[in-house]
């Protein structure tokens, strides 16, 4: 990326100015050292509701926000001039059974306000990830395309559905450019499992390095798609930044390789030859059966140009090497 890049902006050259809501989370944290890599520490907001980790304050500002307050939205969306906002609050897929009603009132009600913030104040652009869990039984598990039937059966799934048509809505009616990636289940370095049911794909990594053995809560022929953290900001920041009038759709399937349990173990035992995994699946079976096992990104990757960098093998031996560094534990 080029993280000097500036933007034509009403004939003048000017850096955009971005703020993030769930900055905390496991997408937002590194994200918001992405964006403020590339537009200037200053330039990227970071805001939560919890007292922040030291590096989302080391940079750049952070401002407690509670999006769910619409009042407080609005002054720091104009105090600070921001033209693009990424709305990252949400409360994930297995979280999400556990409390229904918190899950709509925090991911679909403060994605409503930050809509209307949008409209009311005239941003440049609204990001609102949204997720493979959008998809549900009836839909075509495999290659699953861009346009399709989506009855999800979680109230994940049903808040980031009601959340694409919101988002569209205000995009044709308001004029509102409102964006979205249907991300698939992310594997950080970095972050910790927050919730989902792909969180195996991470905790598998942590538990590989300190004990040589996991327990999935998944069947080890569970297959899903998935997506490194690097590969995830890298579509975060490609979609923000595309023309919009190259785009014809405002949401998007997004990932970069599918895998099971059983595969990725294999991959990890390459790397860490004596390490064993078991299988005990629990509620979160019915959850991962519900979702597809491939997804069809070709939209992105005709009308922005989405490319993944990397590939499985690739991301264990990265995901091994940084785990391994960041825990103090010796080795390549």
């Amino acid at each position: 990326m080029d993280l000097g890049r500036q933007f034509v902006y009403q004939g003048k050259y000017k850096m955009k100015r971005v703020l993030v809501t769930g900055a905390y989370g496991q997408i937002g944290t590194e994200l918001v050292e992405a964006l403020r890599n590339r537009y200037g520490g200053e330039n990227v907001i970071a805001t939560g509701r919890r007292k922040p980790p030291a590096v989302l304050t080391k940079d750049g500002p952070y401002y407690r926000l509670d999006a769910l307050d619409m009042n407080d939205l609005q002054r720091l969306l104009v105090d600070y001039n921001i033209d693009i906002l990424i709305h990252n609050v949400s409360i994930l897929s297995a979280a999400g059974e556990q409390n229904p009603q918190l899950a709509w009132e925090t991911n679909v009600q403060t994605s409503y306000n930050v809509l209307e913030a949008a409209r009311i104040i005239g941003l440049d652009k609204v990001m609102i990830p949204s997720s493979i869990a959008a998809f549900g039984p009836s839909t075509p598990r495999e290659n699953t395309p861009n346009d399709v039937i989506m009855r999800p059966t979680t109230i994940y799934g049903v808040t980031k559905v009601a959340i694409e048509l919101l988002g569209e809505y205000y995009a044709r009616k308001f004029n509102v450019d409102f964006r979205s990636l249907r991300y698939p289940g992310i594997i950080s370095s970095e972050a910790l499992p927050g919730g989902g049911t792909t969180d195996y794909a991470v905790a598998i990594f942590y538990e590989a390095i300190r004990n040589k053995h996991y327990t999935s809560f998944l069947a080890k022929d569970t297959r899903l798609p998935m997506m490194y953290m690097p590969d995830c900001l890298k579509s975060t920041i490609d979609l923000i930044e595309a023309d919009s009038k190259k785009l014809v759709h405002r949401c998007f399937n997004v990932t970069a390789v599918s895998f099971t349990p059983e595969e990725l173990a294999a991959e990890i035992k390459k790397v860490i030859p004596d390490f064993v995994c078991d299988y005990k699946p629990d509620f979160h079976q019915a959850i991962a059966d519900s979702w597809p096992k491939s997804i069809d990104d070709s939209v992105a990757r005709k009308e922005w140009g989405w490319k993944p960098e990397y590939d499985l093998p690739a991301m264990t031996k990265d995901m091994i090497k940084k785990l391994k560094q960041k825990l103090s534990i010796p080795g390549k």
